[in-house]
């Protein structure tokens, strides 16, 4: 695991200087307000953190920390950012990493599977998570019965916005808690992209606006008593400890093979009745995730192109990019339709 202080640092204070926009109470007097942003790398959640905690000291007058820490620094990988904040007469001595936060924001759905993505959630905690209308998972029974539970389309909203889920789940986050000044936050989201993308500063407005308040409030969740346990997830996966058969049980890893995780929101569906079973969808994936079959016997096809095993498929949409019929087109992922549509490579192995 890697972490990263280079450009917040570890802690910032009050005590350097920097300009104050006034100052806030924190929801509990005698303890930090932890954020733990759960996500894979590409979805900003290391911005976010980075956003909400600058945001935090700068213009809000708290001690403020934070740091993320990932594996591999590619598109996929398991991100986890965490913010620490403090009122300004209580310094932050610890860098250690957010293990029972106030409040987990999931960026992926794909994620609820994992149990450490859930670990450490205070009774009276809030978890947001971003998934479009549906059924509610059945891992988030896992979590406190007294705990605030919140879904937020955050990739519909951000696509239709025409920016990030980063910026919507920040919203959703101030809309939760008031005492997060949206219009701070907000306005150090616009200042991380006026130099670089000064043309998405109106588009993230629009999506922390409305991740701020659509929102969808769920009751009756969770079923836990209590605090959630810590998860001492780095000790417990290291090479010596990990579970046998050498399987790091992380979404979206190589061994395990299921690239679920690395997908944002697009899927490639096949049309049989357009498909001339031409292959070239098959040159250019890059994840061999494509499932073909005998023809039917006198027909036209030899070898016909079945459908995608989406454990394998990444989201790339080379495939689609390169079907010249139409057959192949890219969907939205919703709650349920990969495992629906799904067409196993290995069926008497993996079903």
């Amino acid at each position: 695991m890697k972490t990263d202080e280079s450009e917040l640092g570890a802690v910032r204070s009050r005590s350097q200087g920097e300009p104050q926009h006034g100052t806030v109470a924190l929801p509990h007097a005698g303890r930090f307000f932890e954020v733990r942003f759960e996500s894979i790398g590409g979805l900003g959640a290391h911005a976010a953190g980075q956003v909400l905690a600058t945001a935090a000291v700068i213009r809000m007058g708290l001690n403020g920390a934070h740091f993320s820490s990932y594996g591999s620094e590619k598109k996929g990988s398991l991100v986890r950012s965490f913010v620490r904040l403090g009122p300004t007469d209580r310094p932050i001595r610890t860098s250690a990493p957010v293990e029972t936060p106030d409040a987990i924001v999931v960026f992926h759905a794909a994620l609820l599977r994992n149990p450490a993505t859930l670990a450490g959630l205070l009774k009276d905690g809030t978890f947001i998570y971003n998934a479009p209308p549906g059924p509610v998972p059945v891992e988030l029974a896992a979590l406190p019965r007294t705990a605030r539970v919140i879904r937020v389309d955050a990739l519909g909203i951000a696509l239709q916005e025409n920016s990030r889920p980063n910026a919507v789940l920040l919203g959703t986050l101030a809309g939760a808690f008031p005492f997060l000044d949206s219009d701070q936050i907000l306005e150090a989201l616009s200042e991380e992209f006026a130099g670089r993308h000064p043309e998405a500063v109106a588009s993230n407005e629009r999506a922390f606006r409305r991740g701020a308040t659509d929102f969808e409030k769920l009751e009756g969740v969770g079923r836990a008593e209590g605090d959630l346990p810590v998860a001492r997830t780095e000790p417990a996966w290291g090479y010596e400890t990990q579970p046998v058969g050498g399987i790091i049980p992380e979404p979206g890893n190589m061994m395990w093979n299921d690239l679920s995780a690395s997908r944002t929101g697009w899927l490639p569906v096949l049309d049989r009745e357009k498909c001339i079973h031409c292959g070239l969808c098959d040159l250019v994936c890059p994840d061999y995730c494509l499932t073909w079959g005998d023809g039917e016997d006198g027909g036209k096809f030899e070898r016909e192109l079945m459908g995608v095993d989406y454990r394998y498929c990444k989201g790339c949409l080379r495939c689609v990019e390169s079907c010249p019929t139409g057959a192949l087109t890219k969907e939205t992922e919703t709650a349920g339709l990969a495992d629906r549509l799904r067409v196993p490579l290995f069926p008497d192995l993996i079903p």
